[in-house]
């Protein structure tokens, strides 16, 4: 479990992971080696899964954003698919879900034709049978998880 030190220390990584440990140090009441400490072992635990930047996929040409379910006749839960999926760099998520759809993926592509070329490439994965795909036309907003257990 996360103390109260551990939240507010991934909460403002989580806003700006470009931070000193002094820095983070002081917003804790704590020295920058023992935020450094702290920081060392939510990663070694697992809660800092990793550090990266966010960019925006349409300064980088990904611009369309789309979510698309695929059904199959067999079960996608398995090695083949995950690595299929994670063959086709377009894909940024990739899920196993209950209900109609098997798996679930987020894509970004630079066009709506680099979609449809997708689209064609999902359905060579072994046991794709149909697509239901949903074009993202505004985002309102993406969030971090949030840590604060009241939220």
């Amino acid at each position: 479990m996360l103390d109260d030190i551990d939240r507010v220390l991934v909460t403002r990584l989580q806003h700006d992971a470009t931070q000193s440990y002094a820095t983070l140090g002081a917003a804790v009441d704590l020295s920058a080696g023992s935020a450094h400490e702290r920081v060392r072992k939510l990663r070694e635990r697992g809660v800092i899964r990793r550090t990266t930047v966010d960019v925006d996929p349409a300064a980088v040409g990904r611009g369309v954003l789309a979510y698309v379910m695929l059904g199959a006749d067999e079960w996608m839960g398995d090695a083949a698919t995950r690595d299929a999926l994670a063959a086709i760099p377009e894909i940024q998520e990739a899920h196993i879900t209950a209900g109609t759809a098997s798996v679930l993926v987020k894509v970004r592509t630079a066009t709506t034709e680099d979609l449809q070329a997708l689209l064609r490439r999902l359905f060579a994965i072994d046991g794709v049978t149909s697509t239901q795909t949903i074009v993202v036309l505004e985002s309102f907003f993406e969030r971090p998880i949030s840590v604060d257990p009241t939220r």
